[in-house]
């Protein structure tokens, strides 16, 4: 066993922004990671706005819903990098983190397919592997209700930090990452 294996998981709460919903189709905008102990103590962040990937084409809904949403438009399209280069810093970062990555995200469904295609195609590595958490699968799992039932306006108020949910990644990624602490305490101190 290695000493990487052994060390405690890493919780890496992420959302992306993107010009449509297909990875591979449609390119990933912004990227925002906060990385967190299972006590909630946050260990780092990352965040970059990549540049379009050329040969990919926004998508018309995606595009008139960031007419609606201009100041989470502005800030990802400042200081873009090339995908290569967000990628591998990512990857950096990443395995720089005092434990084993896992996934984290609301939903995970939409943001794991970029990363995961984004760190194939660009850095050739992928330090979660396939760790990915969806938040509201587990609230489905802690609050033992259907999964369309456990949305965040059904969740319990004392899971939510004093956080805004402005779609720009990073902050999104901070807000999520504390939400998803907190439903982790509460589960581990059920009977």
């Amino acid at each position: 066993m290695t000493e990487k294996s052994v060390l405690r998981e890493i919780y890496v709460s992420t959302d992306i922004e993107t010009d449509g919903p297909v990875a591979g189709r449609h390119s990933m905008l912004s990227l925002g990671s906060a990385a967190f102990a299972a006590d909630k103590t946050l260990l780092g962040t990352f965040a970059a706005n990549l540049e379009t990937v050329p040969g990919l084409v926004a998508d018309e809904r995606t595009t008139q819903w960031w007419a609606t949403q201009p100041a989470a438009w502005t800030a990802c399209r400042q200081n873009q990098e090339t995908p290569a280069a967000a990628m591998r810093r990512y990857v950096a970062w990443l395995r720089g983190l005092p434990g084993r990555p896992v996934f984290v995200a609301y939903p995970a469904a939409f943001d794991f397919p970029f990363v995961q295609w984004y760190l194939a195609r660009y850095a050739d590595d992928n330090p979660f592997g396939y760790a990915v958490i969806d938040i509201k699968t587990y609230a489905m799992a802690v609050l033992r209700q259907p999964y369309r039932v456990c949305g965040k306006q059904t969740m319990p108020a004392a899971w939510f930090d004093p956080a805004p949910h402005t779609h720009v990644a990073l902050d999104d990624a901070l807000e999520q990452g504390a939400l998803f602490c907190n439903m982790l305490a509460a589960n581990l101190a059920r009977p």
